[in-house]
């Protein structure tokens, strides 16, 4: 029999990391690798516990396995931050996120996926992930941050090395760190620029927004909101592209599926639900303990990284019945692909509405597809799981 053993680096692993996570949750609950020195969460109610407590499960230390240490991280980032200070910021961050910004986008998303499909009419086939689906979000969250139209495409592009991915480095290595220095020096320019020009973009938002309260109160230094940008158009960019891709794969799975998709664009809503529980674009979050863990008899010392298996917890049969199968009826409460809690993701409602017009429209025009699988490239992190390319037959 073989050993058990999983870690988030290994590609070999990642094509198909559902048999080794089902193994975890069935026999070591409490995963420890003792090679990246972390432990690791598999079941769904043992992730959404954990993301429901911040005090115990700190994200202060980081969130990816390569950046967390003893020390916890002055970067400023919400993503980084525990209550109270996260909590303050996110009230202030959210307010670029209003209903009223979000549902304004609707058309906007219509008309940009109009633009990047109505060439493939006719052809024999594009590559669905770098053709489109990678650039629909960064152009959707562009257009909400305030980015110019002829710097986006540069944008993209830079948010996509700040992802780069080195064999031995990890996401600490050189094309990386420049790539997030580019797009800092950017966007300080631009919160720079809507200090002395205001528009209607969270940039400016973020300009004028102000955090505590009385005396205390002051507004944010460009640098904080230069990474607040930094952030939410990095994140609004990568987990969408991801999720599109997976969905066109899974529809070329699933042709019944699509048929039904097609006939009735109303599923799409609970199609959205099931592929992002199916296949979660970010399937590992890391947290870091304030105190000892006891769980299933074991102990997770306080000071340890442990990875929450978002990924896992979505396919855990213990919540959902029958749940390797992909199921776009399906009926559940929840799924833990945005998180839970004081870091559930900002931008779900946005991600949730340019998924489903963006596989309404591609359904539209391409009732049917295949996929040119010798020519998938998959993308790897240590926390985003997709296609880089995605190239579909027609």
């Amino acid at each position: 029999m073989t050993e058990l053993y999983w870690d988030p680096f290994d590609k070999t692993i990642d094509v198909d990391p559902y048999p080794v996570w089902r193994q975890m949750r069935d026999e070591t609950p409490v995963y420890r690798n003792e090679k990246f020195d972390f432990y690791a969460l598999s079941r769904h109610k043992d992730v959404d516990d954990a993301h429901l407590d911040p005090d115990t499960f700190s994200s202060a230390h980081g969130t990816v396995l390569e950046i967390m240490g003893p020390d916890a991280l002055d970067t400023g980032l919400i993503i980084f931050m525990d209550p109270p200070a996260h909590t303050m910021m996110r009230v202030l961050v959210s307010r670029g996120f209003t209903p009223r910004r979000i549902a304004a986008l609707e058309e906007h998303i219509r008309k940009l996926s109009a633009e990047m499909l109505d060439p493939q009419i006719g052809g024999s086939g594009f590559d669905y992930v770098q053709d489109f689906a990678a650039q629909l979000p960064s152009k959707v969250i562009s257009e909400l941050i305030g980015v110019d139209p002829a710097d986006r495409e540069e944008v993209r592009e830079a948010i996509d090395a700040s992802f780069h991915l080195d064999p031995e480095k990890g996401m600490i290595n050189d094309i990386s760190f420049m790539a997030q220095i580019k797009l800092h020096e950017y966007f300080s320019e631009q919160i720079d620029a809507r200090r002395k020009n205001p528009r209607d973009d969270v940039m400016t938002a973020l300009t004028e927004a102000e955090i505590g309260v009385g005396a205390e109160a002051r507004r944010l230094t460009t640098k904080e909101a230069a990474d607040f940008t930094n952030l939410l158009v990095s994140a609004g960019t990568e987990t969408v592209a991801r999720l599109l891709g997976w969905a066109c794969s899974l529809f070329a799975q699933h042709p019944d599926t699509r048929a039904e998709l097609v006939a009735d664009p109303s599923l799409l809503r609970g199609a959205v639900e099931e592929t992002l529980r199916y296949e979660a674009p970010s399937p590992v979050q890391g947290r870091w303990t304030t105190r000892d863990v006891e769980l299933y008899g074991e102990t997770i010392p306080a000071n340890s990284k442990v990875l929450l298996l978002t990924a896992s917890a979505n396919r855990d049969a213990r919540k959902y019945p029958d749940a390797d199968t992909y199921d776009i009826r399906r009926s559940f409460d929840s799924h833990v692909a945005f998180g839970h809690g004081p870091h559930f993701c900002l931008g779900a409602s946005l991600a949730r509405m340019e998924g489903r017009v963006a596989l309404e429209e591609t359904l539209k025009r391409f009732p049917t597809w295949e996929i040119d699988t010798p020519n998938v490239e998959r993308l790897h992190t240590s926390t985003v799981r997709g296609f880089a390319k995605l190239p579909i037959l027609l």
